[in-house]
C-alpha cells in the first residue's frame, strides 16, 4: 500500500479553490486500491476523518495574518513526519502544495531522506508576482520557491509553460519534474434543478444567453479593472455577471472609487455560488466567459468555462494559450478529465521507485 500525505490545500470537503477542489477529486475518482490517501486539513481542532476513502487529518493554527499558511504547511509537514515515525510506514510520499516553505524544507527532506521517502511539489503558479502582496512578502515568495525546487525529489507541474519556468529558472539545481495537467468537471451533473437557476435569473434581473461571466478570486492580477473599464465603454446591451467573494475587499472598494462601476447597471457582482448544479447552468446559460487571469497555471475556471460556455476571451498569456488553443476540441480528447488526470497521478506515485533512482543518481553528482 503506497501511502500518499497531501499538504498545502485548505482541506476536503472542498468548498471553494483550486487545490481543495483538485485533492476532492484526486481522491473521489481514485481507483487503485494500491493508494491510501492523507489529508491535511485547516481546522480549530485535530479531530480526524475519512472522507472520500482518504484519511483526512485536521491542523488547528492560530491567525497570524498571511504567515498563517506558512505555520499551517510546518505545522502540517511535522504532524506527518510524527505519523509516519510512529506507525512505521515506509511505503509513503509526501506531496506538498505551493511553494510557501522553502527555508524548511532542506530540514524535512532530510528526516524524510532518512526514512527513505521521497517528497514532492506543485509549484502552483508565480505567487511572488501577486500585486496583493508588498515587496517584502515578493521577496519571501520567490525565495521560498527557489528553495522549494531546490530540495524536492519532484516537482509536478499542472502546467507546460510552469514546467518549462522550472527546468530554466532553477536550472543548476537539475529538478525533477513531470507534467500533469488539472482537471476540469466536463460533463453535466446527474441532476439538476432548473427552478434553482431561474430564480437565479429573476433575482439579478438576467436572461439566459444575455450576460457575460467571470468565475474567480477578486485580486488585482485577474485583470478585473482592464475588464470592467473596456467593457464599460463598450455599447454592449448585456450584463457582465462576477461570481466572486468582495467581503470585506478592499481592492473591491479601490476599485469601485477609480471606474465607477457602480454606476452602469449592466455590471453586477453576484457573491460566490457553491451549489455546482447552479454554477453549472449559469455558465452554460452565459453568451461568453472572460478570463483575466495572468499568474499562475493551468486555472480550473478557465477550463470549467471552456467545457461549458460556447465563447471564451481570454487575456493573452502563455498560461492561457497553453490551454486556450485546446479550447477548439471542446474537449473532445477529454485532455482535462479528472478520470485521466487521477490516473497520471496514481502512476505517478505508484512508479515512484523509477524516480528514486534517478534521485540516487542525480544526489552522487552532487
Amino acid at each position: 500500500m503506497k501511502n500518499v500525505f497531501i499538504i498545502g490545500s485548505k482541506g476536503i470537503p472542498s468548498k471553494y479553490g483550486g487545490f481543495e477542489t483538485f485533492v476532492d477529486k484526486l481522491t473521489e475518482y481514485k481507483k487503485s486500491s494500491d493508494i491510501k490517501y492523507h489529508v491535511s486539513c485547516l481546522a480549530d481542532n485535530y479531530d480526524e476523518f475519512e472522507y472520500n476513502d482518504a484519511r483526512c487529518f485536521n491542523v488547528a493554527v492560530p491567525d497570524i495574518g498571511p504567515a498563517k499558511a506558512i505555520y499551517y504547511d510546518v505545522k502540517s509537514l511535522a504532524i506527518v513526519y510524527d505519523y509516519i515515525k510512529k506507525n512505521n510506514i515506509s511505503n509513503a510520499i509526501v506531496y506538498i502544495l505551493a511553494c510557501r516553505i522553502g527555508p524548511f524544507m532542506k530540514f524535512y527532506r532530510k528526516k524524510f531522506e532518512k526514512l527513505n521517502i521521497p517528497v514532492y511539489v506543485n509549484p502552483d503558479g508565480h505567487e511572488w508576482k501577486r500585486a496583493k502582496w508588498n515587496w517584502a512578502i515578493r521577496q519571501y515568495w520567490k525565495l521560498s520557491e527557489r528553495l522549494m525546487i531546490k530540495n524536492t525529489d519532484l516537482a509536478i507541474c499542472d502546467s507546460v509553460a510552469i514546467e518549462k519556468y522550472i527546468k530554466e529558472e532553477y536550472y543548476l539545481y537539475r529538478p525533477e519534474t513531470t507534467f500533469i495537467a488539472y482537471g476540469a468537471t466536463i460533463n453535466k451533473p446527474e441532476s439538476f434543478n432548473e427552478n434553482k437557476y431561474n430564480q437565479w435569473l429573476k433575482q439579478w434581473d438576467l436572461k439566459g444567453k444575455d450576460y457575460y461571466l467571470i468565475v474567480g478570486r477578486f485580486v488585482a492580477e485577474n485583470n478585473y479593472e482592464l475588464i470592467i473599464r473596456e467593457f464599460m465603454k463598450s455599447k454592449s446591451e448585456k450584463s457582465l455577471i462576477i461570481v466572486t467573494n468582495v467581503e470585506k475587499n478592499r481592492f473591491y472598494n479601490e476599485l469601485r472609487e477609480r471606474t465607477k462601476f457602480d454606476t452602469d447597471k449592466r455590471i453586477k457582482f453576484v457573491g460566490t455560488i457553491y451549489e455546482q448544479d447552479l454554477l453549472f447552468q449559469v455558465r452554460t446559460g452565459a453568451f461568453g466567459y472572460f478570463h483575466g487571469h495572468e499568474v499562475g497555471g493551468t486555472n480550473p475556471s478557465l477550463l470549467e468555462a471552456m467545457a461549458t460556455t460556447p465563447l471564451n476571451i481570454l487575456l493573452d498569456v502563455n498560461f492561457n494559450r497553453e490551454v486556450g488553443q485546446d479550447a477548439v476540441l471542446y474537449f473532445n480528447k477529454e485532455a482535462y478529465s479528472w478520470e485521466l488526470i487521477v490516473n497520471q497521478y496514481e502512476d505517478c506515485f505508484l512508479k515512484e521507485i523509477i524516480l528514486k533512482n534517478k534521485v540516487v543518481l542525480k544526489r552522487s553528482l552532487n
